[in-house]
């Protein structure tokens, strides 16, 4: 017996449903909140950590699952997020040095780019993100940069803690 992996109830035979983009083996009350997965029988089960060459099942083509002419080099995995820029730490300090060396207030800033003083002010302190739009009209306004420029390929996260404990991360190696 195997338990449905929504309600806890055993059951069987397990339905695969996709519910909200997770895969789920569920009882068949619980089947109707999702869409019923049709799945092939593989030859072999294989995850995205196995070292065997089958392709895994994800959908969306962007790894490098099924190419079979290369042999173990050293290449990066591809991550949508890694081409874009990341807000600079210091931001809050950067709009008020841009305001600042223009001569200009909160509110003048403010009356400006058609947003609130206290929007301006929470920024400032670093008490809130803005948002792309308020992002893009500071930059333009103040003619600066609150970005840093994502995809560097050659930089790798190094790991490691400074108390000199290891976590699983720091131990363990991806396979793709």
């Amino acid at each position: 017996m195997v338990q449905c992996e929504m309600c806890g109830a055993e059951t069987s035979d397990p339905n695969r449903v996709k519910i909200e983009g997770a895969e789920l083996d569920v009882c068949d009350n619980c089947t109707e909140f999702g869409t019923e997965v049709r799945t092939e029988e593989p030859s072999s089960t294989s995850t995205k950590y196995s070292t065997s060459g089958g392709s895994g099942s994800s959908g969306s083509g962007t790894s490098s699952g099924g190419s079979t002419g290369s042999s173990g080099g050293q290449s990066r995995r591809n991550d949508r997020y890694d081409d874009l820029d990341e807000l600079v730490p210091d931001y809050g300090d950067r709009i008020r040095q841009g305001r600042e060396g223009d001569g200009m207030s909160q509110e003048d800033l403010a009356q400006q780019l058609n947003e609130k003083a206290s929007l301006i002010r929470k920024l400032e302190h670093g008490d809130t993100l803005p948002s792309d739009d308020v992002q893009g009209k500071i930059e333009r306004a103040l003619d600066i940069d609150l970005t840093v420029s994502g995809g560097d390929e050659g930089t790798e996260w190094s790991g490691g803690s400074s108390t000199g404990e290891y976590t699983l991360g720091d131990v363990v190696e991806r396979k793709d």
